[in-house]
């Protein structure tokens, strides 16, 4: 079943620039220089999406001097990632199930 933690964060990665960014982050941790060349997306529009990603528990930070480093973290994905095959795998032994009308 489905939380409202899980919904949130489907709703988070539903963005095509925040996806972007948990998959660019996914290969390797990048500052929002790197993110805004890779992208093409404005800094502050960029460091928006982030602070989301951020607040949804999707990203961590590492200061490294003047830059701030992004690192996706795996286990959150990998949570949603169970729950999905959870639903996959409910929805392939129910296939045969149906409720019959009133």
């Amino acid at each position: 079943m489905m939380t409202s933690v899980d919904t949130d964060l489907i709703r988070v990665l539903a963005d095509p620039l925040r996806l972007h960014i948990v998959t660019l982050l996914a290969k390797e941790m990048l500052c929002t220089t790197h993110l805004v060349e890779e992208t093409g997306a404005r800094q502050t529009n960029l460091s928006n999406h982030l602070r989301v990603l951020r607040e949804a528990g999707v990203v961590e930070t590492e200061p490294c001097g003047r830059f701030t480093y992004y690192r996706l973290k795996p286990d959150v994905i990998a949570s949603l990632a169970d729950r999905f095959a959870d639903l996959a795998e409910s929805a392939r032994t129910a296939a045969d199930n149906k409720r019959s009308c009133p």
